[in-house]
């Protein structure tokens, strides 16, 4: 969600838009775009493996990452771009070596992972799973 300011709102209430709102996802879409090809690049993610996590084709992830100018992302992709950063700044907070940018590519004996890599459990179970990893990190940055 993004705080929006706005000269006809009630003093004191913030008005938030969230992904849904195409103004939004217009004005956030190439910053999105940027750090995702930076996360892409920090976890050493194969073209296969950025293309799933953004939920397009590799030929897809090809065009949005040489020009990223004027792309608008979709409500989907935004959310999927947001937990992956998410997850990217909580394992670098958790861990202060390079441990935070191999982590997503080691196999996992955890329950969410089921002996996969985190980037394997995220790819097959999309969203919903992004999500549970960012908790699951944000927890155990936590010390829950």
């Amino acid at each position: 969600m993004v705080a929006i300011p706005s000269a006809t709102r009630q003093p004191g209430i913030i008005e938030r838009r969230g992904f849904a709102d195409e103004g939004e996802r217009a004005r956030l879409s190439q910053t999105a775009l940027k750090a995702y090809g930076r996360l892409v690049a920090a976890w050493g993610l194969t073209a296969q493996q950025a293309a799933a996590l953004l939920g397009v084709s590799v030929s897809t992830w090809e065009r949005m990452k040489a020009g990223p100018a004027g792309k608008m992302l979709s409500q989907d992709q935004m959310t999927r771009i947001s937990a992956l950063t998410g997850i990217y700044k909580g394992l670098h907070l958790l861990f202060v070596d390079d441990m935070a940018d191999r982590w997503p590519q080691l196999s996992n004996s955890g329950v969410l992972f089921d002996r996969r890599t985190p980037v394997e459990a995220m790819m097959s179970g999309g969203i919903p799973h992004m999500l549970e990893v960012r908790r699951y990190v944000d927890a155990v940055r936590g010390g829950l």
